[in-house]
């Protein structure tokens, strides 16, 4: 990467202090000391430039709490003119590119940076709970210096061309002051690391500011957009600061580790729930302060780590092992439960995919913690301990803590279940891999049983252990799983374009568009802009509705010339509207046509992408918080809502969210519409405005639908939800784990399906003979007395392959029987009453009587032909294989089969073919018995 030169870093404020730029010797980079005696950057790293020598030994006036640390750092930014900002959630759902919230920068991200919309103040502090999963791995064993939740301080400023507001030396004088004056740390304590910071596609100088060998804080100076290996200077220059809040917290109370600061009684407790018992705090501070000299990369090896520390700290490492493995795992405990609820708060629902997945991550590494500790049983303790510790600062914890639960409940049923399973699963890939002579599982299948069965690899190992396989579990595993799915492209409101017609329309003038102006529009006349491709028209202004937020383009004619194409599509790229006709006449550029939209579907259209806001609002209210819209579509005759939701929707849930959807249709609620700037519009209605998704631009169409729903929305709809007329939820299902979809309809077409359903009723009615108040009580009759002749139907078949099982072994006209080598081969063709429960009924006596047997029962009728092979455990031991010879016959009579070595059937539509096929089986049978 490219190096900025000296003179970026060479602040006035250095000169005036009396700050001296080094080199470190041991890691090569620049720093600015108050120190002439400093050699070192000051940095506890594996590289071993520094030790922690802030532990049992606080460099600041007094000792803080975090939420004192917190209101420390926000009100000194307060009084030198900066805006307090609320923080933003932890799901980033106004991003289309992360699932997480890993910086403050990311709340301006990319719409403020990149100039787009307004900043909510500037400057202005904040500090932003973030999540990192990426360090999940590093959590325990580093003592606190990787967390996977922590509090970042950030005070922001953007400098326009025509704005400037402070830049590098300012930046730099606040962190000083709050630093020295603030917290009373001395000078000559700070030192200023040079670095270069990259991501997100900018770039910049930054300083990393280290007091007594811990990093505390970042400062960016974000001025450059990375084209390459370049860096190309970009129109806003952004001060973009990183606070570790945590860890000055860490070094105002000398603990040590940042466990002890952030968690406090909490992590008592967790330490009397594991029996770990009063820990030697003079082994802990020694290991501290040494554990930034060990590696934690992607190649760390654990065992290797922990010799390196015993060494250095005088002790034997199984010793260390069996003191620290315990404590780590309660620091990691307490961190993940931390992070978790707050991701859960949020309405994520762990699942397989997106968000969902990374709650899943963290769920099941916290349960093999727990497990590891042996107080699984302390699961809901431990979360609702957190909840409580950090609804003061954070009361939507508390606000969500019975659905927090309910989530955690269900999840530790589903990872019960997984595990069942997956024991199963491994036992079979461990028969696979030792019939290849692979004595060890690769990594890569460890990764694909975590990413497609939700099996751990720990798990993995126990069971593959057991079955004479070894397994090596990278200790950066879950690190590298999390890494591959923190970042992604998720839904938007925006449709994707092709490339070339995206080329078409470059440089072509804004559509305006007239369907948000009147959606009640239904003619317009407007200019034809361009033609081309045949078939697609661009116009100046249009009421023709483009493709997107889940509704279909709008229909309708161009009429121009006496004549009249069909508008098969409408999409919008960029600014512009595009219409593509039918027909071979078309418009010629410059000249006047007339638009007339098919006003019955786009109504109908209307009804339901308000009926979907409707909906969605009656499905949080039933269902909880936790639901947020997954994806949706609207048509015609029935549309679709996908929500988050932890378990299968019941009748009842169904049943209530169809009453609340329409009582807000019966009250005739306006439905208001407006553009808004969209910092003042999350100001107004914070973030469930983003439910289809991230919404771009400077502005964002806001609809509100009085109070029960408000949506960023660019979708038409009706003045009030009285217009929608009636809703009717046709049925659910579960289209992936974790996500509902509603499937309902609207106005006429919901009294159309319901009509169907009482025409199904009155069709039942009268098969049954029995009038629709009492269809329920007939049809449980019905089922009774069908269940007590099926158990019938099975008494008498058990009862007749008795009776038959003893005439088997007697060559009689009905069974064949025939000694093959040593095993016995049993024939019964059962014609054309091909009843299979009774074959294998049958099968199962006569083998139960002598297991060297094979029967081969075959049959057909007119079109379709069968046969089926059972071998008794003896003869599988000869070497028997029936599903061999199913395959081979069923492929005689057309058709084709297979199944088990034991048991096996298959079939085909060549009935004349049906004796050749069994005489098949029996020279294959011949060939597999092994003669004694």
């Amino acid at each position: 990467m490219e190096q900025f030169p000296a003179e970026e870093y060479a602040l006035p404020f250095f000169k005036e202090l009396g700050y001296i730029r080094k080199r470190c010797p041991t890691c090569g980079t620049y720093f600015w000391t108050l120190k002439p005696e400093q050699e070192t950057c000051g940095e506890a790293r594996a590289e071993g430039c520094a030790v922690y020598s802030f532990i049992d030994n606080p460099p600041t006036k007094r000792s803080y709490t975090l939420r004192e640390m917190r209101e420390a750092f926000l009100s000194f930014f307060e009084r030198h003119g900066h805006t307090r900002i609320k923080p933003y959630p932890v799901v980033a759902r106004w991003r289309d590119d992360i699932y997480l919230t890993h910086a403050s920068i990311i709340d301006f991200q990319p719409y403020v940076t990149e100039g787009i919309a307004p900043p909510p103040a500037n400057p202005l502090v904040i500090v932003q709970p973030c999540i990192r999963l990426v360090d999940i791995t590093n959590t325990g064993p580093t003592f606190g210096k990787y967390v996977t939740i922590f509090e970042m301080g950030g005070h922001h400023a953007f400098n326009y061309p025509d704005k400037e507001v402070y830049w590098k030396d300012q930046t730099v004088r606040y962190h000083h002051a709050f630093a020295t004056e603030e917290l009373g740390i001395k000078p000559e304590d700070v030192t200023y690391k040079e670095e270069v910071w990259s991501g997100g596609g900018n770039a910049g100088p930054c300083l990393e500011c280290i007091v007594r060998g811990l990093e505390v804080a970042t400062l960016v100076f974000m001025q450059y957009k990375v084209v390459g290996d370049k860096f190309v200077k970009l129109p806003i220059r952004t001060v973009d600061t990183g606070y570790g809040i945590d860890r000055f917290t860490w070094l105002s109370q000398g603990a040590p580790s940042a466990f002890h600061t952030i968690y406090g009684n909490l992590l008592d407790e967790i330490f009397k729930m594991t029996g770990i018992g009063k820990v030697d705090r003079d082994l802990l501070v020694k290991v501290a302060r040494v554990s930034s000299l060990i590696s934690l990369d992607k190649t760390a090896n654990m065992l290797e780590i922990r010799r390196k520390i015993a060494e250095i700290v005088d002790i034997e490492a199984d010793k260390l092992d069996k003191v620290l493995s315990p404590v780590e795992n309660a620091f990691a405990v307490a961190d993940h439960t931390k992070c978790l609820s707050f991701i859960l708060s949020e309405g994520v629902v762990p699942s397989n995919i997106q968000e969902g997945y990374l709650a899943r991550l963290l769920f099941r590494r916290v349960y093999r913690l727990l497990r590891m500790l042996g107080i699984t049983d302390r699961l809901y303790d431990v979360f609702d301990m957190q909840i409580n510790y950090w609804s003061e600062d954070y009361p939507h914890l508390k606000e969500m803590r019975n659905e927090i639960m309910e989530i955690l409940a269900v999840e530790e049923e589903k990872f019960k279940e997984t595990i069942k399973r997956g024991e199963v699963l491994v036992k079979r890939i461990a028969q696979e891999l030792k019939t290849k002579g692979v004595k060890k599982v690769p990594v890569e299948t460890l990764t694909e049983l975590y990413d497609s069965h939700g099996l751990p690899p720990e798990i993995v190992k126990e069971t593959a252990k057991n079955e004479g396989l070894n397994v090596e579990v990278p200790e950066n595993f879950y690190s590298l799983i999390a890494e591959r799915h923190m970042q992604t492209s998720k839904q938007t409101e925006e449709v994707k374009h092709e490339k070339w017609l995206e080329n078409a329309v470059t440089n072509l003038p804004e559509t305006e568009m007239l369907y948000y102006k009147d959606q009640y529009m239904k003619e317009f006349e407007a200019k034809v802009i361009k033609v081309f491709e045949g078939k697609y028209i661009v116009l100046d202004k249009t009421c023709f509705y483009p493709e997107g937020g889940g509704q279909p383009a709008d229909g309708g004619f161009l009429i121009f010339d006496g004549d009249k194409a069909e508008v098969v599509g409408v999409q919008k790229v960029g600014k512009v509207i595009v219409h593509e006709i039918s027909g071979e006449k078309l418009p010629k550029e410059g000249s006047i046509v007339k638009g007339a939209i098919d006003w019955e579907k786009r109504y109908v259209l209307m009804k339901s992408h308000t009926a979907t806001h409707v909906v969605n609002a009656a499905a949080r209210r039933v269902l909880g918080q936790h639901v947020w819209q997954f994806g949706t579509q609207k048509s015609v005759e029935n549309s679709r809502l996908d929500i988050s939701h932890y378990r299968r929707l019941t009748r009842e849930e169904v049943q209530k969210i169809e009453i609340l959807a329409n009582e807000a249709i019966f009250r005739h609620i306006p439905v208001e519409i407006s553009w808004m700037p969209r910092t003042e519009a999350e100001k107004r209605y914070g973030f469930r405005l983003y439910q289809g998704g991230a919404v771009p631009g400077k502005e964002i169409r806001v609809v509100k639908i009085g109070d029960w729903e408000v949506e960023a929305c660019a979708g038409t709809h009706v003045q009030n939800t009285g217009e929608i007329g009636l809703i009717k939820i046709i049925h659910s299902e579960r289209i992936q784990d974790g996500v509902e979809r509603l499937v309902y309809s609207v106005g006429i077409n919901a009294l159309k399906d319901i009509q169907k359903n009482e025409e199904l009723l009155w069709r039942i009615s009268e098969t049954l003979n029995a009038p629709l108040e009492k269809l329920d009580k007939t049809a449980e009759k019905l089922v009774k007395e069908l269940k007590e002749a099926n158990a019938e139907r099975r008494r008498l078949i058990k009862e007749l392959a008795v009776r038959d099982s003893t005439k088997a072994h007697e060559n009689t006209a009905v069974f064949k029987t025939e000694e093959v080598g040593s095993v016995k081969m049993v024939l019964y063709d059962f014609g054309e009453d091909i009843d299979v429960d009774r074959m294998v009924q049958t099968a199962n006596e006569i083998i139960k009587r002598d297991d060297t047997t094979v029967t081969i029962f075959y049959g057909a009728d007119e079109k379709n032909a069968r046969i089926m092979i059972l071998a008794g455990k003896t003869a599988l031991e000869k070497g028997v294989n029936a599903s061999e010879m199913v395959k081979e016959a069923s492929k005689i009579i057309g058709g084709g089969g297979g199944g088990r070595p034991n048991f096996a059937q298959g079939g085909g539509t060549r009935v004349e073919k049906l004796q050749e096929a069994v005489e098949k089986a029996k020279e294959i049978l011949k060939k597999q018995v092994k003669h004694e």
